[in-house]
């Protein structure tokens, strides 16, 4: 009988609930989306990655993660392109030091770069949401970090997934890299970028935007964006900061007022990457040579 009862009391205690594993706190939960969508060749894709590379071994990024009050970040990096595709290269992994630092680029590093078709950001920060939902960090900030060089064209509206996203206390920063070029399909790039991306991508508690002026400028604005998040410095907070820093481009602080007149191809349309990929399909359809 006391044998029993004590096999009895031992089931009795294996379907107790187990107790919840308890959240690492860090001070910035970051998402790195970077698009591989086919606007994109192999070389700006090397040159992407490259970026955050060279950006993780900055002193001024890793002065910036020790000096916040856990003195760790959590950060994960996935490629994206139309909706069904994105590929998580990193997951989510601490830095809180060079060592930690070095070990996350050299899994980037290692991590091969596939080229995917069409472009959609709303798949890109829906992928984030989910990210965020299993991380097993818990912090005061989340924010995806978008860079792309082209408006969305595939998946959900940019705009109601962004609004999702802000209303799931998300924040959403913008790196529109300006490259004039046609992708290998001659699909045309999109004037005014940088205003789509103000517009319609970011949003959310601080959200700004650096653009980079094309693939090769791309470095430099990735380590000033890059240490802007870290940092979770404003508009003032950065202006202290930005010459001592040795930070030179122009960062966009937030989503424009309503009203103010656009230029001749945006136009405030948050669509207009729908629109401009029906029009060029279609006349394809139509004028197949």
């Amino acid at each position: 009988m006391a044998f029993a009862r004590l096999v009895a009391a031992v089931l009795a205690g294996l379907l107790l609930p187990l107790a919840p594993v308890a959240a690492e706190e860090v001070d910035l939960q970051l998402l790195l989306a970077i698009d591989v969508s086919g606007s994109v060749d192999n070389d700006e894709a090397k040159l992407q990655r490259q970026g955050y590379i060279d950006a993780f071994a900055d002193e001024r990024i890793l002065r910036a993660i020790r000096s916040g009050p856990k003195g760790r970040i959590a950060v994960a990096y996935y490629e994206w392109s139309d909706s069904v595709y994105q590929n998580l290269v990193v997951d989510w992994t601490i830095i809180a030091d060079r060592a930690s630092a070095e070990e996350f680029t050299a899994k980037l590093k290692r991590a091969g770069i596939s080229i995917a078709t069409r472009t959609s950001i709303s798949g890109a920060m829906q992928y984030g949401m989910a990210m965020f939902a299993r991380s097993p960090h818990a912090s005061s900030r989340k924010v995806i970090d978008v860079s792309g060089d082209g408006p969305n064209n595939d998946g959900a509206f940019v705009e109601e997934t962004r609004d999702r996203l802000v209303a799931a206390k998300i924040t959403i920063n913008g790196l529109p890299i300006l490259n004039d070029r046609p992708n290998r399909m001659g699909f045309p790039s999109m004037p005014d970028l940088d205003l789509y991306y103000q517009d319609c991508v970011i949003g959310g508690r601080g959200a700004f935007m650096v653009a980079a002026r094309d693939f090769e400028n791309f470095s430099d604005a990735v380590k000033q964006k890059l240490f802007l998040e870290v940092a979770g410095l404003g508009e003032r907070g950065f202006a202290r900061v930005a010459v001592a820093e040795r930070f030179t481009l122009p960062v966009v602080w937030g989503r424009p007022p309503t009203g103010r007149i656009q230029p001749a191809h945006f136009k405030g349309d948050c669509r207009y990457g729908e629109r401009q990929s029906n029009d060029f399909w279609r006349f394809r359809q139509t004028f197949p040579d």
